[in-house]
């Protein structure tokens, strides 16, 4: 079974994206429900054609953000991801049930390691699992996709089987991902070449990829699977997977976009909203992009040998193979201050790729004219660090009020900070063995808690002595790991931000986290 556009003689290719499910599986890479509810529209506004919500069985808290996005999505396909298990098949099926085009996907492990070690089963074992669950699916419902995990280190043989199998139970989707990220181009071309020419029913499914950047291959192996007759791939936004993560969606679709010549084939994306869509994960996650990152890093888009620049004066396609404005970036040398006005920020907002809502708008334009007073020069890099700050801090409980440290040679370093937590002020003041110790030490007493800080990182967003710090926070619980960025020109209010917004997270998941209500 082939996708195909119409009046186009090019294959139509259908994305999947996981940056709900298997994006979030990245430690600390948790999102809130407002986050995930924030993304998936995003997603379903930019043509994401099957958008996979999240894995409704792990959590009470995931069933119900897979629950309320398919009620929220209108075009897209929602999916909901199962292991081959009875329960976990029900409440997918539970949670999608309400989207207007549902999907259950279910997997199980295929290769000879996984069933010796993680499975216990055998192979004719694992065969009854296939029918009997992707059986299972489809009497809730009609979209299934099933996986074979581990696909790349399965015997073509008995992998042929297993997707015989899924699709005589009625699966409508076959992924064969390269879960550890194994495979080389070739080697995976082939094998959805073989297991396409082998199987019997093979033209009554899609064949889907989903790849591993393990060794750094994860968008070219994609793009080999298109060779090899896949026509959906399964990718996230930025890359942001388990260990080194997945294809990146807007890597596959700019590659199809601009090598047209060699992939024949189309996507429904609209590409001038990546840059948008980057940063709202990034923002969402609190996982920077980095710099020299394809498509949608800072540096994408800039030449600094002189050369080049030559080159770029002369005709911009000496050295771009694609237009920042194709996805969404307008290359401006800003300068904007404290005499900019609404209409200016929010023009410079636009060209940056960010479309924020009225609430967004004013609060961040609120915190641009705070930072224009006490900073000189305000460039990209600052409105754009100030902004996804303001989209991750949108919906804290706890928010910083003030912070005065006492510092230097003599010590010892002391911090007196307010919060509001809810709609409560509390005060606290304590020591530490330097200011951001004594920072960290006032939040404690402020918020108890067990947490592990397993992160504290520092770098500058800009040039200059003036420039604003970013910190990064990560803080581990009760068995998560959440990450979180704060921006600004002080240091360790910066510091301060961070921290909280990592403890916002973990109680927005439920970790046992307790404010004290002292009086103002």
């Amino acid at each position: 079974m082939t996708a195909s556009v119409s009046g186009s003689s090019k294959d139509r290719v259908l994305i999947f994206d996981t940056t709900l499910r298997d994006g979030e599986q990245c430690p600390g890479a948790t999102m809130t429900l407002e986050e995930k509810l924030e993304v998936a529209e995003l997603l379903d506004t930019m043509g994401v054609d099957i958008i996979e919500a999240g894995f409704p069985i792990a959590s009470n808290g995931d069933f119900e953000a897979v629950s309320l996005i398919a009620k929220q999505v209108r075009r897209a396909t929602v999916a909901g991801l199962a292991r081959a298990i009875s329960a976990d098949i029900a409440r997918a099926g539970e949670a999608v049930r309400h989207a207007a085009r549902p999907r259950i996907h279910t997997f199980v492990s295929t290769s000879p390691i996984h069933l010796a070690h993680q499975m216990r089963k055998s192979e004719e074992e694992v065969l009854e699992i296939i029918t009997k669950t992707v059986t299972q699916a489809r009497n809730l419902i009609e979209d299934i996709e099933w996986s074979a995990m581990d696909a790349t280190r399965t015997p073509i043989d008995y992998l042929c089987r297993c997707v015989e199998a899924a699709i005589r139970a009625g699966a409508t989707t076959i992924n064969l991902p390269d879960t550890v990220g194994y495979a080389t181009p070739d080697e995976y071309r082939a094998m959805f070449r073989a297991v396409r020419e082998r199987v019997p029913n093979a033209d009554k499914a899609i064949f889907s990829a989903h790849c591993h950047n393990d060794l750094g291959l994860a968008v070219a192996n994609s793009l080999a699977a298109l060779e090899g007759g896949a026509r959906q791939i399964e990718c996230t936004l930025n890359g942001i997977g388990e260990r080194a993560g997945n294809a990146a969606l807007e890597e596959v679709v700019m590659a199809i976009r601009t090598r047209g010549d060699v992939l024949p084939y189309e996507t429904g994306i609209e590409a001038t909203m990546l840059t948008r869509a980057s940063k709202l994960a990034s923002a969402a996650t609190s996982f920077p992009v980095q710099y020299n990152k394809a498509i949608v890093g800072r540096n994408a888009f800039a030449h600094e040998s002189g050369i080049h620049q030559d080159g770029m004066l002369k005709n911009a396609q000496t050295y771009e193979i694609m237009t920042p404005e194709s996805v969404g970036v307008t290359k401006t040398s800003l300068v904007m201050g404290k005499h900019s006005g609404r209409a200016a920020f929010r023009n410079k907002l636009e060209e940056l790729g960010y479309s924020l809502a009225d609430n967004q708008f004013q609060d961040a334009f609120e915190r641009f004219k705070e930072l224009a007073d006490r900073k000189k020069h305000v460039y990209d890099e600052d409105i754009e660090a100030l902004v996804d700050q303001n989209i991750a801090t949108a919906h804290d409980r706890i928010k910083l009020v003030s912070l005065h440290i006492v510092a230097g040679t003599r010590g010892p370093q002391r911090a007196t900070m307010r919060l509001q937590v809810d709609d409560k002020i509390v005060i606290e003041e304590q020591e530490g063995n330097g200011p951001v110790d004594a920072t960290f030490n006032t939040i404690k007493a402020l918020v108890p808690h067990e947490a592990v800080l397993e992160l504290y990182q520092v770098h500058a967003v800009t040039e200059g002595t003036d420039a604003q710090a970013e910190v990064s926070v990560r803080l581990s619980a009760d068995n998560r790991s959440v990450t979180s960025r704060a921006a600004d020109p002080d240091t360790l209010v910066a510091s301060a931000q961070a921290y909280l917004g990592a403890l916002n997270k973990l109680m927005s998941r439920g970790a046992r986290l307790h404010a004290q209500h002292a009086a103002e």
